[in-house]
Formats: structure tokens, C-alpha cells, sequence
């Protein structure tokens, strides 16, 4: 059974930071490509962020390019993202993915979590 659990959700500031993970189970989590999607109440799920296995490829939704990080330790597989900046236009709840090829498109994930909640207070 494959699972994918977010932590690290909560309340923030705006102009705040928080570092949300994500651990795999019952997949060799190597081999995945890795996303983070968020989606706000009454919004479309939103591309994040997308990691390729190794962790060398990686890309950004526009909206958070160069406040967002995304980063994996498969030793611990755990992929991680750092969010500094924040803005309340950032509030959603946050869903990591596994995909056999990293990209964009919320098809190609084959496993979700069920997100952690982020707040930003303006």
C-alpha cells in the first residue's frame, strides 16, 4: 500500500517561512518523481512545484519561483518544501504526489497524499 503523509502545515504570518514534508511508504521512493499542489477553497488544484528522482531537474509554478523550494532526501524518503515570503494569496491546503517522470500535469501523478493546511495571516 502507497502512501504519501504531508506535515508541517499551520498558521503563518505573511512575510513568514514554513517547511512542509512529505514521506513515502510502501513504494521505492527513488524512482518516483515527486509534485506539490496546493488548492484553495472553491479553486483548482494548482501546480507548486515538481522534483525529478534524483533530485536534479526541478520546476516552479510561477507564483512561487523564487520563494518556494523543493528538495528530496530518498535516504529518508522524504521530499520537502521550503516556502519563505509567504502571502495569504499562498493559503491552501498542501498535497505532495508521486509520478513516474516529473512534470506538471496533476494527471501524470499516479499516488497523492491528503495535504497539510497552510494558513497565512495577512
Amino acid at each position: 500500500q502507497v502512501q504519501l503523509i504531508e506535515s508541517g502545515g499551520g498558521l503563518v504570518q505573511a512575510g513568514g517561512s514554513r517547511r512542509l514534508s512529505c514521506v513515502g511508504s510502501g513504494l521505492t521512493f527513488s524512482t518516483y518523481a515527486l509534485g506539490w499542489f496546493r488548492q484553495a477553497p472553491g479553486k483548482e488544484r494548482q501546480f507548486v512545484a515538481t522534483i525529478s528522482r534524483n533530485g536534479v531537474d526541478t520546476l516552479y509554478a510561477t507564483s512561487v519561483k523564487g520563494r518556494f523550494t523543493i528538495s528530496r532526501d530518498n535516504a529518508k524518503n522524504t521530499v520537502y518544501l521550503e516556502m519563505t515570503s509567504l502571502k495569504s494569496d499562498d493559503t491552501a491546503n498542501y498535497s505532495c504526489a508521486a509520478a513516474s517522470r516529473w512534470g506538471t500535469p496533476t494527471t501524470r501523478y499516479d499516488y497523492w497524499g491528503q495535504g497539510t493546511q497552510v494558513t497565512v495571516s495577512s
